[in-house]
C-alpha cells in the first residue's frame, strides 16, 4: 500500500509546493480536491498543457497523482445533470494525470425519498457513467460517507452496478462513528471492492468531531492497516485532515505513525 494526503493539508499551496512538499516528506502521492477553492489549480475547464505540465511535474519527482477528490452526489434526482457532467469532466481529469480513480459521494437523500428509490437512482447514475470511466480507465470510487455511511448500502451499490469502474473509497471513520460498525465488520462488507482509502482520527466532543493525532483518538487504525495488509491492498491510504494544524507540523507526523503501523 502507498500513502498519500489530501489538498486539504494545504489548501493555499499552488501545485508545484503542493507535489513537492509531498517529495520532502516521503509521501508516495497527493489527492487534488477539486471545486473547493483550494490553490492547486486543477480544476475543471484547466488547459491540456496545463494538467501536462502538472503529470510531468508530478512524475519528475516520483509522486503519483492518486485521485481526484469530487463533491459529485447522484442521490438527488433534481442534481443528476449537473453531477453527470462534473463527474465526466473529473474523470478526463484523471485519465490526463494517469491518476487511477476519482473520489464521488452518494449523497444526502431528499426528504421526499425513500432510501430505496435513491438507492435506485445511485446505481442509475454510476451505471450509466460506468461505461465513460470505463473508456477513460479510471475507477469511480464511491466514499463511505453522509448518507452512505453503512457499508451495507453501499455495498448494495456496488452490487447493482456491477462493474469493475464503480468502487468504493472506503473512509474507515465514518462507519464506525456514523453507522455504528467495528472496523473489522466495515472492512469485510466492503473488502472485494476497495480502491481508495481515506484515513484521519478524531474524539467526539460537544463541538462534533475534532481531529487529533492518529492514535490518540477512537479510530483503531492499527486494525484498519492490518485488514488492508492481509487483503494485499496495492492502492492509496491517504489524508483528509481539513481546517486542522499547518502542513508542515501534521503531515511529517501523521506520515511517521502510519509507517510504523504498517
Amino acid at each position: 500500500m502507498k500513502l498519500s494526503f489530501m489538498s486539504f493539508s494545504c489548501p493555499e499551496s499552488d501545485v508545484k509546493e503542493f507535489i513537492h512538499t509531498a517529495k520532502q516528506y516521503g509521501f508516495d502521492g497527493i489527492e487534488p480536491r477539486i471545486d473547493a477553492g483550494h490553490k492547486h489549480g486543477i480544476e475543471p475547464g484547466v488547459s491540456a498543457s496545463f494538467l501536462q505540465s502538472v503529470k510531468e511535474m508530478a512524475v519528475d519527482n516520483g509522486v503519483k497523482i492518486c485521485c481526484i477528490a469530487t463533491s459529485c452526489v447522484f442521490a438527488n434526482p433534481e442534481t443528476l445533470d449537473k453531477n453527470f457532467t462534473q463527474a465526466q469532466q473529473a474523470l478526463d481529469i484523471a485519465a490526463e494525470l494517469d491518476a487511477p480513480v476519482i473520489r464521488v459521494f452518494g449523497g444526502q437523500i431528499p426528504k421526499e425519498m425513500s432510501r430505496e428509490e435513491s438507492l435506485d437512482c445511485v446505481v442509475e447514475a454510476l451505471t450509466k457513467l460506468s461505461d465513460y470511466a470505463a473508456s477513460r480507465r479510471v475507477a469511480m470510487c464511491v466514499e463511505t460517507h453522509d448518507d452512505w455511511c453503512d457499508p451495507e448500502w453501499v455495498a448494495k451499490i456496488m452490487q447493482n452496478v456491477s462493474n469493475p469502474y464503480i468502487a468504493v473509497n472506503w473512509d474507515i471513520m465514518h462507519p464506525v462513528l456514523t453507522a455504528g460498525y467495528t472496523m473489522t465488520n466495515a472492512f469485510n462488507v466492503l473488502k472485494k471492492w476497495i480502491k481508495h482509502v481515506h484515513i484521519h482520527d478524531g474524539i467526539k466532543s460537544e463541538k462534533g468531531l475534532v481531529l487529533v493525532p492518529i492514535g490518540e483518538g477512537i479510530i483503531d487504525h492499527a486494525t484498519a492497516l492490518k485488514l488492508l495488509c492481509e487483503l494485499n491492498y496495492d492502492g492509496y491510504i491517504s489524508g483528509e485532515w481539513i481546517g486542522w494544524e499547518p502542513y508542515d507540523i501534521h503531515l511529517p507526523r501523521e506520515l511517521a505513525k502510519l509507517k510504523s503501523l504498517i
